[in-house]
């Protein structure tokens, strides 16, 4: 099994669904390692837009079977209204090519009021979830008191437990809005929908072993991660490298290629440090100009310059063997575009290649700039590298010597799926 793995490099939103849409059109497994309904592609394929959220974005190509694995956590409701959806676009057999690991964890609607609850009590410190209930999810699977997606088929466990969490909750917050009767019986229905999708993951990967070219599609992006990300400002799962290998059970000798996936600026959602953000003309146009709205909430995208410091930090833990540089063109019309190239602590240590873990300290950090010439003119729809204008080749090539020679193997220069640039 020779495995490619795509992973955000930033924080999340840096446009995964299209390379992931590329390289699935080879690939004949594609899985996802981690997250929920909370993740979120957009797909232009042939004129059809799609977006996946839980799904994997494997499911555009009819060869290719995908597998929602043991490190996710799965929203049934929306699961079957995106697999409807999908279907309804003109998606062949989309449901009999999705699997679901037994070891996931089912993510309840009891979830999402909770997620709600915990971040109204957080005040200005609040995390800035999407409220899709992820992180209670996750707790509650660290606590030991989750639901597996295998216990769904055993009615009698199933209920216990459920009824079991909401008790914990109600307790804990109050009566809530949330109807738990109403809840086990809509599973009643999901229980017979679910027979042909739930898989042992092991046995899976070994009917497949043999698999050419297998694919995982990263959710999220590595400053989000558990462990690695700007915590607490993060989501609920190890969403990098070592993540993927946990929850797949991934041989690590079986990976061949680790694209990261990176805005040729940065972008985040929601709350937490972002050193680079342009709270000025410059933020907002590229907020404008690259229709920066969250797929999955909607919400507005906070928008700055290239960040350098993150990008090299993130290499170091991803491992990247080629980068996939997207919205390029989004960049067209600027006089000069600026690049972070390292931070001033505030007690005066100049960093390049990591960042602090203490989110108030990388808050206050003072960002030093390189500042490049912009190139003015038209790159969206450009298909070969020598055609781009020299400023912009100027632009990937600076970013490929300061992430150690790390290639930019291919470049996005608009929405569309043939809007890309590959670089041999």
């Amino acid at each position: 099994m020779a495995v490619t793995i795509v992973l955000g490099s930033q924080w999340g939103d840096e446009g995964k669904g299209k390379i992931t849409d590329m390289l699935a059109q080879q690939a004949t497994l594609c899985c996802r390692a981690a997250g929920g309904h909370n993740a979120g592609h957009t797909i232009v394929h042939g004129d059809v837009t799609y977006d996946f959220h839980i799904l994997p974005s494997g499911l555009i190509s009819e060869s290719c079977i995908s597998l929602i694995g043991a490190g996710t956590v799965v929203h049934f409701p929306s699961f079957f209204k995106e697999l409807a959806a999908l279907e309804a676009k003109g998606l062949k057999n989309a449901a009999g090519r999705v699997f679901i690991s037994d070891r996931a964890h089912v993510c309840f609607d009891l979830h999402s009021v909770v997620d709600g609850l915990e971040e109204a009590g957080l005040g200005g410190r609040k995390v800035g979830t999407t409220g899709k209930g992820i992180g209670p999810c996750y707790s509650d699977k660290a606590s030991r008191r989750g639901v597996r997606v295998g216990e769904i088929l055993d009615e009698e466990v199933f209920e216990r437990k459920l009824r079991t969490l909401h008790a914990g909750y109600t307790a804990q917050f109050g009566e809530l809005n949330y109807d738990v009767e109403e809840e086990i019986a809509r599973f009643k229905e999901y229980r017979k929908l679910l027979v042909p999708h739930l898989v042992d993951q092991l046995a899976f990967f070994n009917k497949h072993k043999d698999s050419p070219n297998t694919l995982v599609e990263g959710a999220n992006a590595l400053l989000l991660d558990l462990d690695h990300g700007t915590y607490p400002f993060v989501t609920s799962s190890c969403t990098g490298l070592g993540g993927a290998v946990q929850a797949l059970s991934l041989n690590p000798t079986s990976i061949k290629n680790i694209v990261g996936v990176v805005k040729a600026y940065t972008t985040r959602v929601g709350s937490g440090p972002f050193p680079s953000e342009q709270l000025n003309e410059s933020g907002d146009k590229l907020q404008s100009v690259g229709r920066e709205f969250g797929v999955t909430t909607g919400r507005k995208r906070r928008c700055g310059w290239f960040d350098l410091v993150l990008l090299r930090y993130s290499q170091a833990i991803n491992h990247y063997t080629a980068l996939n540089l997207t919205k390029l063109d989004v960049l067209d019309d600027f006089d000069e575009i600026k690049v972070a190239v390292a931070y001033i602590l505030p007690d005066g240590t100049r960093v390049e290649n990591t960042i602090p873990a203490d989110p108030e300290v990388l808050g206050r950090v003072q960002v030093e700039y390189r500042t490049l010439p912009g190139w003015k003119s038209k790159t969206m729809g450009v298909k070969k590298y020598d055609d781009l204008p020299v400023n912009a080749r100027k632009y990937i090539e600076y970013i490929e010597r300061e992430l150690g020679g790390v290639p930019v193997k291919w470049i996005g220069t608009g929405p569309a799926r043939n809007d890309m640039i590959f670089r041999d």
